[in-house]
């Protein structure tokens, strides 16, 4: 499985398309910040919205405006990951204040919502577009979400356009169907989305560009990367990853934290810890257990690196994140 691949599932990465909206003549609405209308998607630690735009053209931009403003129009699909305060309009510099009762989802109401925009206006549709949330992990460790800029949107061209399109119009029309599995099939799709965008962002980075994402398809580094996200239990040394991707171990360390920001043995740690955080919030899963998993030998070792690296320990983490989650601790801590 490739890294982006084992990372969107160790982050446990869901979504769903909630609002479907329809806007005549000059318009702007604002979505808040995600933390203060996180009860979108409650089982979540972090949310992260998307906006598709099916028909006409919008402008959409932070509304505090240290981003510059994104133009979309039929097909694109614009992505904050960060949970920023932002402005959806039908032109640049637009303001309005956030209704946040249009975020109150009332128990067992059929989604998506559906709304007009300056219905008052008249005259023909400036903008169909679907508004969605994904929901992951923020910590432990989440590279990808890290690695993302406040917002960002697919390339343009019409091979892509036509692809996200038929996937937001599939899930405009899954959602307007009560069928079976309907949640499930919603969350894949905005899934295949996320990720159609991720993709095209992440083939778009300037050769020269540094970070995560462009680690990802460095030839050497992507490789290291391979390797441990492959096997994160193995016992990796600096001079193994060397080898595994055919640089001297100076060469490789220094290309490591040069793309990465961070040496390849905290970056393992930290993604070991990512991983033992699923397993601690399994009913009866010792700390030992989940430390074992992740491939500590010593509960001890573990039980510092987690301290060190998430600042709580794994019992007063996973009471917290189960707590969070309206979950019962499970009998073994």
């Amino acid at each position: 499985m490739d890294v982006l691949s084992t990372v969107l599932r160790g982050v446990r990465l869901t979504g769903a398309f909630f609002f479907e909206n329809i806007a005549y003549g000059e318009w702007a609405i604002v979505t808040p910040w995600l933390t203060e209308i996180a009860h979108v998607m409650p089982l979540h630690e972090h949310i992260i919205s998307f906006h598709v735009v099916t028909e006409g053209t919008c402008w959409v931009e932070l509304y505090d405006g240290s981003a510059p403003p994104v133009r979309l129009s039929a097909g694109d699909v614009v992505v904050l990951p960060k949970g920023d305060e932002h402005v959806m309009a039908s032109s640049r510099g637009m303001r309005a204040q956030p209704n946040y009762s249009d975020f109150d989802i009332p128990p067992g109401r059929q989604l998506p919502l559906h709304s007009i925009v300056n219905e008052a206006a008249g005259g023909p549709v400036t903008c169909h577009f679907v508004c969605g949330f994904f929901g992951c992990d923020a910590t432990p460790f989440n590279p990808l979400l890290e690695a993302l800029p406040p917002i960002f949107r697919a390339t343009t061209s019409p091979a892509n356009r036509s692809l996200l399109s038929h996937l937001a119009d599939a899930g405009v029309e899954e959602s307007e169907k009560n069928r079976t599995a309907r949640d499930t099939k919603l969350a894949r799709l905005a899934e295949l989305m996320f990720v159609e965008v991720v993709r095209q962002h992440i083939d778009g980075l300037p050769q020269e560009s540094r970070g995560w994402l462009s680690a990802v398809k460095d030839r050497h580094v992507g490789r290291a990367l391979q390797l441990i996200h492959a096997k994160p239990a193995d016992d990796w040394t600096l001079e193994g990853l060397a080898r595994g991707v055919g640089l001297s171990r100076s060469v490789f360390a220094e290309r490591f934290v040069n793309l990465v920001g961070v040496p390849a043995a905290q970056y393992l740690s930290r993604w070991r810890l990512q991983l033992a955080s699923r397993y601690l919030e399994e009913s009866g899963t010792s700390i030992a257990e989940a430390a074992a998993e992740v491939g500590y030998e010593s509960e001890a070792a573990f039980r510092r690196a987690f301290k060190k690296y998430v600042g709580a320990s794994p019992a007063a983490w996973r009471r917290a994140r189960l707590t969070a989650m309206g979950q019962e601790l499970p009998p073994q801590i």
